[in-house]
């Protein structure tokens, strides 16, 4: 008599004598294989889809860190919930330890915040030291300049334009900083004169003009354009 397991074994041993003969790995059945010509995948990559593996001049860790980290999450404070980037929250979390008494979370807090400062205090030298150089240089050039009776570009921004704080070591520039900032300037500068002298003649016609009709569209004309020059020298200061 024969065992099951060894009846079972002899029954998926047999195979079909015709349809699949030849099936195996390599190997799939002929209705299912690929035509010649026939694409394997015929929608293409999913749009959007990247390799799995990022090329050489990518630094895609460095991306998904700097999302996770600004990702907006919400928190509670104190009886309501706010939504903060998720950086702020773990510095929010690490700052509440450390007041709470957590000697490491005080020395990480602390570290980080000596750290931010002296990185702060170096940038802001770096800019005072630029700006300062940058000041002096260009008075010189100017200067030397106009004692040869000599012109040259203008630079942008102008050294005057610089205003140094010694006292606090601020940096502030009340000029145009780039090439595009100084021909719109231009352009406003000359439309600024074009409505003052605008305006000049409407005040001498309307002093002019008798009839009732005629001053009140002058008088129109002048409060326009009085209007406009508000808004210029808002933007070009005299």
């Amino acid at each position: 008599m024969t065992k099951p397991k060894d009846r079972d074994r002899k029954a998926l041993a047999v195979r079909p004598a015709s349809a699949n003969r030849g099936v195996g790995y390599g190997k799939p059945p002929e209705g299912t294989r690929f035509k010649p010509g026939q694409s394997g995948n015929p929608k293409g990559r999913p749009k959007g889809a990247k390799n799995k593996r990022p090329a050489l001049h990518e630094e895609r860790l460095k991306g998904i860190l700097l999302d996770e980290a600004y990702r907006t999450i919400k928190i509670n404070d104190g009886n309501r919930q706010v939504s903060v980037p998720m950086a702020k929250a773990v510095i929010r979390a690490l700052a509440v330890n450390a007041v709470k008494g957590s000697h490491r979370a005080q020395r990480i807090f602390t570290q980080l915040l000596t750290v931010t400062e002296r990185e702060n205090k170096r940038l802001h030298d770096e800019w005072l030291d630029t700006a300062m150089t940058y000041k002096v240089e260009w008075d010189r050039e100017l200067a030397r300049r106009k004692q040869l009776g000599i012109t040259g570009p203008e630079p942008i921004p102008h050294p005057d334009h610089i205003v140094i704080d010694m006292r606090t070591g601020e940096v502030a520039i009340k000029g145009p900083f780039t090439r595009e900032q100084k021909a719109e300037i231009d352009l406003w500068v000359a439309r600024k004169a074009e409505f003052e002298a605008e305006l000049e003649d409407d005040q001498r016609l309307l002093e002019e003009e008798t009839d009732p009709g005629i001053r009140s569209v002058i008088e129109g004309e002048i409060e326009h354009t009085q209007r406009v020059l508000v808004a210029i020298r808002r933007l070009v200061p005299d």
